[in-house]
């Protein structure tokens, strides 16, 4: 403004060693602008207030200065005004305060023997009227420390700059590793599609494998069975042989005996029968057993055949053995690489997680603050409920009184025929001389009590009124905070249902990918909210895209690929939320054996936390179970269980 000639530090000259003095007697005057005149001053206050800024002012030739104590040391004689019109002011200020040379003992006692002086010590102790104080207070605003608080806050800005160039900075350096964060996690992804597929590869190798060694050792036993029973037969077929001769040698000795003994042939006619049959039955068997050889021989030059293809086919399956052992190595060390890459993937992914960690940390916080200020908005409404409720009370008794008046007025208007403003103007009713008017009052009220009342039942049937009106309005009121509270209660379970489905969703949506990359190699899978927006009224769309496919709609999969992706989507809700029991109705119905081997891996997993009870008609999902039961019906109608509890290989050896 024009008219500001500075603090009073800059317009004044004090002696040496009587700055503290000074300071002390002027007070709270050092902080204060010095202006022309009392018209600048109140120009300069009215800025101070629009600003809303505290400062002060003083005004040369606004003040009249003090009578001066006569024969003391004044302070205004060590002090001299620079600018024209400061001396004026500096004589308001200091021409009454005094000055001692001792200590604020000295001070002290002159102000105690006379209460009115005000005394400052060279040490800047001030004791007067308006109290007393050791020391200066070191308060005085100068030019100086103006252009000081000036660089400050220049240094400040700068160094604000600085460090908005630095969270600028900061914030490139997080995007950056966040981009590279999602990189690694591509990255990762892309590794996990390579070791499922590899795992598969390895698990259809390995299947194959057993199968092949299961079909080799079924072949070796049955070759050796074979080879036992043609080792019986031959060994039957000597003994037939060898007992040929003495058959034959015993017919010869009964007909020898026949001829030496013809008297007795009648005798023993029957005998030389039976030993006729007996013959005839030899030779036939005898026949029986040539044709029994023959067909041997004919089956053991079938089963050398065989042997030999089976030879054969043996070498050949061990060579593909000695194959799929190189490809289990190969496998093997591909396993060993992709298992140190994994272990440097864990590392950056610990890093990723514990950023991710922070991160949910600072959103817990950011959710405390947002509950706190729920509380507090719960609170300001309940305090604007109240004052709705006091207002509806005063708007009711001013609707009461409003009747009241009402009722007077129109009281007024029937019995006496006059309208408000003139009865109340109208001119007393004149009275005798020596007549007193609380006389008259109370003449007139049994005048009234002896006319009786004009309606006797109207203050009961205003009571039974107003009785109903407090029940409804409590009524109402009661139904007013059930209200409220029940919207509480619906907003509490609303946010605690997004909540909890927010949470099962993230979840489920994991899981899903990871189970649908296992039971489609190389394949994509997820689910999306249709409305993430608002998640109690959203719906959820999965998207399946199996290997080498392109697919728009889930009907264009097929019935085994869409079973499989139902399993994926019910084995990521049982892996999110876990459950003691799982029960299935041929869900596998439709799989074929590989996918039926991934399924049965899923059970795998799953058996190890949870019971699992499958229906099914398929003999590897019952190989795969720990006990069978069989349901059967009977003729009569009533149903069969049996159960069979399912041991492992070894147990059986044991």
């Amino acid at each position: 403004l024009d008219g500001v000639l500075g603090t009073l530090l800059d317009l004044v000259a004090v002696d040496p060693g009587w700055e503290a003095a000074f300071e002390a007697a002027a007070g709270d005057a050092l902080g204060a602008v010095v202006v022309r005149d009392p018209s600048t001053a109140r120009t300069a206050l009215d800025l101070l207030g629009a600003g809303e800024v505290a400062g002060a002012v003083l005004a040369l030739g606004a003040r009249p200065s003090r009578p001066r104590p006569v024969g003391a040391d004044l302070v205004r004689r060590r002090v001299r005004g620079t600018a024209e019109g400061v001396d004026a002011l500096l004589d308001a200020l200091l021409g009454h305060v005094e000055t001692v040379d001792g200590d604020w003992r000295v001070a002290m006692d002159l102000v105690m023997a006379d209460p009115g002086r005000t005394v400052v010590t060279r040490a800047g102790d001030r004791f007067g009227p308006d109290g007393w104080r050791i020391g200066a207070s070191g308060t005085g605003a100068t030019g100086a420390a103006l252009r000081e608080a000036t660089a400050r806050a220049e240094a400040a800005e700068r160094a604000w700059h600085g460090a908005a160039g630095a969270v600028a900075s900061a914030r490139d350096s997080r995007a950056q590793a966040e981009s590279r964060a999602a990189d690694v996690g591509e990255r990762l992804d892309r590794v996990d599609s390579g070791l499922a597929a590899a795992g598969d590869a390895l698990q259809r190798i390995e299947s194959d494998r057993r199968n092949l060694t299961t079909e080799a050792d079924a072949l070796q036993t049955r070759f050796d069975e074979l080879t036992v029973r043609v080792a019986r037969e031959e060994e039957r077929v000597a003994e037939l042989e060898g007992s040929l001769p003495d058959l034959e040698a015993d017919e010869t000795e009964s007909l020898e005996k026949g001829r030496r003994l013809a008297a007795a042939r009648a005798e023993i006619e029957e005998r030389a029968a039976t030993v006729g049959s007996l013959r005839t039955d030899l030779e036939v068997r005898a026949a029986g057993l040539e044709e029994r050889r023959t067909f041997l021989r004919t089956r053991l030059a079938e089963i050398d055949e065989r042997l030999a293809r089976d030879a054969a086919e043996r070498e050949a399956a061990g060579a593909q053995r000695e194959a799929l052992d190189r490809h289990a190595a190969l496998l093997e060390r591909l396993a060993g690489s992709v298992a140190t890459r994994a272990s440097v993937v864990d590392t950056r992914l610990e890093a990723v997680r514990e950023k991710r960690r922070q991160q949910s940390e600072e959103v817990q916080r950011v959710a405390r603050h947002l509950d706190d200020l729920r509380r507090r908005r719960s609170e300001i409404e309940r305090h604007l409920e109240q004052l709705r409720g006091r207002t509806s009370r005063a708007d009711i008794e001013e609707a009461e009184r409003r009747t009241q008046l009402q009722a007077v007025v129109e009281r007024v208007r029937h019995d006496h025929g006059l309208t408000p403003d003139v009865a109340v103007s109208a001119p007393c009713p004149p009275l005798d001389a020596d007549e007193d008017p609380a006389h008259r009052v109370e003449q007139l009220e049994s005048e009234l009590e002896i006319m009786g009342p004009v309606n006797p039942l109207a203050l009961e049937e205003y009571q039974a009124l107003h009785e109903r009106h407090e029940f409804l309005q409590g009524q109402l009121d009661d139904i007013r905070a059930t209200r409220r509270e029940l919207s509480k209660v619906i907003a509490s379970i609303d946010e605690e249902i997004v909540s909890i489905f927010a949470g099962a969703f993230a979840d489920v949506a994991v899981n899903f990918e990871q189970l649908f990359q296992t039971l489609f190699p190389g394949g994509q899978g997820s689910i999306q909210l249709t409305a993430p927006e608002d998640l109690l009224e959203t719906g959820i769309e999965i998207s399946a895209r199996p290997e080498g496919k392109n697919v728009r709609k889930l009907s264009l999969l097929s019935g085994g690929e869409r079973t499989l992706t139902a399993l994926a989507f019910l084995f990521a809700v049982f892996r999110s939320r876990p459950s003691p029991f799982y029960v299935m109705d041929e869900v596998e119905a439709s799989l074929d054996d590989v996918n039926l081997h991934r399924f049965l891996s899923l059970v795998e997993e799953f058996r190890a936390d949870a019971q699992l009870v499958l229906v099914s008609h398929q003999k590897r999902t019952m190989e795969a179970a720990d006990c069978l039961y069989g349901v059967s019906m009977k003729p009569g109608g009533s149903s069969k269980v049996v159960s069979e509890r399912v041991t492992s290989p070894a147990a059986e050896v044991a």
